[in-house]
């Protein structure tokens, strides 16, 4: 894998999803076809066709974004991931991409689980929830955390299913999914985090998972 990026002094949630996404890209062969899940107005799924020459294609539940990725000429489809993938058949996709939406989902298990049958390869990326600054503010303040990767009120957040670094390795685990790659970001140190306490010390979490030969 290509050398990690360094990063930028002051980092605004913009400035980490672009981190986030250069990683992503990292783990992605080139050439290969992608299904972006959840892709926004198609910045992420733009940048690996540009970069990566990726046959890609998006599913977006926002018909304005799905109306503003089609006028960037990209292939995107309006659609609920939590009703499932069953329009795509099994090894479909090279890669399929899931970037800071699993917390935002009514059935993240289903999600993911589908995410491994359609894809050969599944990308997730999410906010850690048990991060010490996390912990510190619901601990030691009694509050809902607020930060750059959580900037929502508790009374205005589309997040519903907040996971951790662990959380999501015991998911990998009772889905017979097997992890290939971590990589986690701590924002504000400029660089990425280790594999020493990655529950504890990462802002952001990105995994690389395959389906398991028990599970095929």
């Amino acid at each position: 894998m290509a050398r990690l990026p360094r990063f930028p002094h002051h980092l605004r949630r913009a400035d980490v999803a672009r981190i986030d996404y250069q990683l992503i890209e990292a783990l992605v062969p080139e050439g290969a076809t992608v299904l972006d899940l959840g892709c926004g107005e198609g910045d992420l799924l733009a940048e690996l066709i540009e970069k990566k020459h990726v046959q890609g294609s998006g599913v977006e539940i926002s018909q304005s974004a799905v109306e503003a990725c089609v006028a960037r000429g990209l292939s995107v489809f309006h659609g609920d991931l939590d009703e499932g993938l069953a329009d795509y058949d099994d090894g479909s996709f090279d890669v399929v991409i899931l970037s800071f939406s699993l917390q935002q989902l009514y059935r993240p298990r289903l999600v993911v689980r589908e995410m491994a049958r359609v894809g050969r390869l599944v990308i997730v990326s999410f906010p850690n929830f048990a991060h010490w600054w996390n912990r510190t503010q619901l601990g030691a303040l009694g509050r809902m955390p607020l930060s750059s990767e959580l900037p929502y009120e508790w009374y205005d957040t589309p997040n519903i299913h907040l996971c951790t670094v662990r959380d999501f390795r015991r998911l990998c685990q009772h889905e017979g999914l097997q992890i290939q790659s971590e990589l986690y970001l701590r924002s504000f140190e400029r660089r990425a985090v280790g594999s020493a306490l990655p529950n504890l010390f990462a802002r952001i979490a990105i995994f690389a998972v395959m389906r398991g030969a028990s599970a095929t």
